[in-house]
C-alpha cells in the first residue's frame, strides 16, 4: 500500500496525534501491521548488529523509539475491535492475535537481545543513570526473564507455541462472549412486562428493539456481570428471571459461542506454560511481577475477607426474605428488586428516585469535569471539529490551569451491539517526552441510549462508573514520563484500579454533588436527606457485594493455581467446588462472573489478577481517608496527589509512589470500615 494512503504509516497531523478517523477504512489495518511488524524487528535487528559494547543509549535508547508504526495501528484498531466491532476486525483480530504474541516473543527471547540487557543490568550501579533511566533498564530485564529470553532453544519455541494458541484462544473467547450477548437479549412483546421501569429505560429498551428490527417490541440488552440494572426496579418476577437466566446462560448453551472447552484449554495451556517458565501454577508466575509478590498474599487477603463478607450476605438475606415471606424462597433475580425495597425501609432510601437527578450531560460537565477543575486546575472544551472512531464518541479538549495543553479526552457512552460489555479506559497516543508525543485516551461505557431528543438518565451505578473511568482517564493524562515504557496508566495490575477508585469519592462530594444533581425537569437540586440516608446506608449490602466479587476474584484464582499435571474436565463442577472450598457457594448470590463469561480474566488481561480491584481498593480506602484528614478537594491536595501518584505514570515503583504521597504504608482497616468487615 503506497505511503500516502496509509493513514498509520505517519504520525497523524491532527491536534494531538488524533488518529485521523474520518480517513482510517477496515483495509487499513493489515498493511499497516504487516509494515509494523516489519519496521519493529529491523529496528531490534540493527540494535542486536552493533560490534559496540551495550551502553543506555545504543540499546535501551532505540528500543524505546522502536514500533511506532505498530503502536499507531494497534492502539486504533483494539479500541475499534473493543467498542464498534463488525466482521471484518472480528476475523482480523483472531488472525492478528497469534502474529502478535509471535513477534512479542521474536522480541523478548532474542538472545543477542537478552544480553545486552543482562550487561547493563549487572553494572546499574556504575551506569551513572538518572532514576527513571535506572528503573527502565531494571523492568526490561525482569520483564524479558519473565518472558522466558533464558531459556533453551528448544523451551522457546515450546513457549512460542503456547503464546500464540493462547493469543488465539483468548480472542476467540471474547468473540463469542459478545455474540452470545447478543444472541441472549431478552425480547418483550408487551410493555405491561416492564412496569417498574423508568421511561428513559424504556425508551432505551424500545430502541435497541427499533434497531433491531422489532419495531413495537422492547430488547433487553445484556451487561457484562451476572446481574442487571433492571432487576432492581422490574416487578414482572418472571421477566427478571427471564433477564438472569439469559445472563448466567452465556458461553454453556453448546454450539459455536460456547466457551468451556476455551476455558478448559486455556487454563491447561496457562499452566503448562507457567510450569515451562520455572512456576507452578500461572497465579505463581502472574504475581511474580506483580505488587502482591505471589499468590499465598492474594490468598491470605481475600481469605480474610470472604468469611465475613459470606456472613453479613446471609444477614441481608434474612432480610430479603422477610420481605418475599416464607411462600417462596428467594432467587438470585429477587435480589436487587428486594433489596430496594429492604433499603427504604430501614433507610427510607430509594436509589431509583436519585435517578432524575444524573442527567448524563450534568454528570458529565457538572460532576466529572467539574470535580477534576477543582482538584487539579483542569478545563474541558468539546472540540467538535475533530472526528472520533463512531458519531456517538466526543472529543475534548483538556488543558492546565496555565493554558498549556494536556491532551484529549474521547467519551463513548453508549451501549451498541457492536461494543463489548463493560466499561474502560484505552490509551489511542500515550505521552512520552522521548517522542513527543501528546496523550489521547479514550473512556467507552455501556449506557443505554433513549430515542433521540429525550434525556440520557444514568443509575446511581452508572454515574459511580463514569466517575470511576474517569479516574483512569485522568492517570492517562498526567502521567509525564520520558520513556514510551512507562506512559500513562503502565503500571502493576494491582495498582492500575487505584486511581479510578480514588476518583468515585467525588461522586457524593457535597461540593460537587451540588453542582451536578440536578433534576432534569425541575431544575431543583437533590434534597440533602436524600444523600444523608444513602451515606446513612453506605455499608447496606455489602455483604451482597463483597460476596458477589471475591467470589470471582477466588474463582480466578482457582483457575490458575491449578497445576500443569491437573485434569479438569466439567467447567461447572470446578465452579460449584471452587466456591463451596470458600463458602461462597450461596445460590442467591451469584458470582459477579461465571466462568464462560468471565472476560477479564479469559479475554481481558486479568488472568490470576482479578483480584487486583480489592487490593488496590486497600490504597484507595487509606487515600479517602488521607483527603478527609487533609481538607479534601483542595488544590494542594490534588496537586500532591497529581505530582506523587498520577504524574509518575509507571516510572517508579508503585508502592514506593504510595509511600512519597502517604507518608506511609496504606492500612487495611479503613478498607474494612467500608464493606463493613471490620465488626
Amino acid at each position: 500500500m503506497a505511503e500516502s494512503t496509509n493513514p498509520f504509516f505517519a504520525p497523524s497531523t491532527l491536534p494531538y496525534q488524533l488518529p485521523p478517523f474520518a480517513e482510517i477504512r477496515d483495509e487499513h489495518y493489515r498493511p499497516a501491521f504487516e509494515r509494523g511488524f516489519e519496521e519493529h524487528l529491523a529496528e531490534v535487528r540493527a540494535v542486536t548488529a552493533q560490534s559496540d559494547p551495550p551502553t543506555f543509549e545504543n540499546t535501551m535508547i532505540p528500543l524505546e523509539k522502536g514500533g511506532q508504526i505498530l503502536q499507531r495501528v494497534a492502539e486504533a484498531f483494539y479500541n475499534k475491535s473493543s467498542s464498534d466491532s463488525n466482521d471484518t476486525t472480528n476475523a482480523l483480530e483472531e488472525e492478528i492475535a497469534p502474529l502478535f504474541a509471535a513477534h512479542d516473543d521474536a522480541i523478548k527471547l532474542d538472545p543477542a537481545l537478552y544480553a545486552r540487557i543482562k550487561a547493563l543490568h549487572d553494572q546499574l550501579d556504575t551506569l551513572g543513570l538518572d532514576d527513571e533511566s535506572t528503573y527502565l533498564v531494571h523492568r526490561y530485564f525482569t520483564e524479558f526473564t519473565l518472558a522466558g529470553a533464558g531459556l533453551s532453544d528448544e523451551d522457546k519455541e515450546k513457549l512460542t507455541e503456547y503464546n500464540q494458541r493462547l493469543s488465539t484462544l483468548t480472542t476467540r473467547f471474547e468473540k463469542n462472549l459478545l455474540a452470545d450477548t447478543n444472541d441472549l437479549a431478552v425480547v418483550v412483546d408487551d410493555a405491561s412486562e416492564l412496569d417498574g421501569l423508568a421511561e428513559g429505560e424504556i425508551s432505551a429498551a424500545a430502541e435497541a428493539a427499533r434497531e433491531r428490527g422489532l419495531d413495537g417490541k422492547f430488547v433487553i440488552t445484556l451487561v457484562l456481570p451476572t446481574g442487571h440494572p433492571f432487576l432492581a426496579g422490574l416487578t414482572s418476577r418472571g421477566l427478571r428471571e427471564r433477564i438472569m437466566t439469559a445472563s448466567r446462560s452465556r458461553g454453556i448453551r453448546g454450539g459455536d459461542n460456547d466457551n468451556r472447552n476455551l476455558v478448559l484449554e486455556i487454563t491447561r495451556l496457562r499452566a503448562e506454560r507457567a510450569r515451562l517458565l520455572g512456576f507452578d501454577t500461572h497465579a505463581a508466575y502472574v504475581t511474580a511481577d506483580e505488587t502482591a509478590k505471589n499468590p499465598q498474599a492474594v490468598a491470605d487477603m481475600l481469605g480474610r475477607l470472604a468469611p465475613a463478607a459470606a456472613r453479613n450476605a446471609r444477614a441481608e438475606q434474612a432480610d430479603l426474605q422477610q420481605q418475599i415471606g416464607d411462600g417462596d424462597a428467594l432467587k438470585s433475580w429477587d435480589w436487587a428488586f428486594y433489596t430496594e425495597k429492604v433499603r427504604q425501609a430501614k433507610y427510607n432510601v430509594d436509589v431509583a428516585a436519585m435517578r432524575p437527578y444524573f442527567e448524563a450531560e450534568r454528570v458529565l460537565r457538572d460532576g466529572v469535569f467539574y470535580a477534576a477543575t477543582r482538584l487539579y486546575g483542569i478545563t474541558f472544551a468539546e472540540r467538535a471539529d475533530l472526528v472520533a472512531y463512531h458519531p456517538d464518541a466526543r472529543v475534548f479538549e483538556v488543558t492546565n490551569e496555565d493554558g498549556s495543553p494536556l491532551g484529549l479526552y474521547i467519551l463513548d457512552l453508549y451501549t451498541r451491539d457492536s461494543k463489548r460489555g463493560g466499561a474502560w479506559m484505552n490509551p489511542l497516543i500515550s505521552q512520552s517526552a522521548l517522542l513527543g508525543n501528546p496523550t489521547v485516551v479514550v473512556n467507552n461505557l455501556n449506557v443505554p441510549k433513549p430515542a433521540a431528543g429525550e434525556p440520557t438518565l444514568l443509575t446511581y451505578d452508572e454515574t459511580n462508573t463514569l466517575f470511576h473511568e474517569f479516574g483512569h482517564a485522568l492517570h492517562g493524562l498526567f502521567a509525564r514520563v520520558t520513556y514510551p515504557k512507562f506512559a500513562g496508566t503502565n503500571v502493576f495490575r494491582d495498582f492500575v484500579e487505584f486511581p479510578s477508585q480514588v476518583n468515585e469519592m467525588w461522586m457524593l462530594w457535597p461540593e460537587i454533588l451540588e453542582n451536578y444533581a440536578v433534576h432534569h425537569e425541575t431544575g431543583e437540586r437533590m434534597p440533602d436527606e436524600l444523600v444523608d440516608k444513602l451515606n446513612a446506608s453506605s455499608s447496606f449490602n455489602e455483604g451482597f457485594k463483597t460476596s458477589e466479587y471475591l467470589a470471582a476474584a477466588l474463582l480466578d484464582q482457582a483457575w490458575h493455581t491449578i497445576t500443569a499435571d491437573a485434569s479438569v474436565a466439567d467447567v461447572s463442577a470446578f465452579e460449584a467446588d471452587a466456591l463451596a472450598r470458600v463458602g461462597l457457594d450461596n445460590p442467591a448470590v451469584p458470582t459477579r462472573y461465571a466462568s464462560t463469561y468471565f472476560a477479564h480474566t479469559f479475554s481481558g488481561g486479568y488472568d490470576a489478577g482479578y483480584y487486583s480491584y480489592i487490593w488496590s481498593e486497600v490504597l484507595d480506602a487509606d487515600t479517602v481517608e488521607w483527603f478527609k484528614e487533609n481538607g479534601g478537594l483542595k488544590r494542594d491536595n490534588g496537586d500532591r496527589f497529581r505530582m506523587r501518584l498520577l504524574g509518575v505514570g509507571g516510572s517508579k515503583d508503585p508502592l514506593e509512589a504510595y509511600r512519597d504521597f502517604r507518608g506511609r504504608d496504606a492500612v487495611i482497616e479503613p478498607l474494612l470500615k467500608r464493606r463493613g468487615l471490620d465488626s
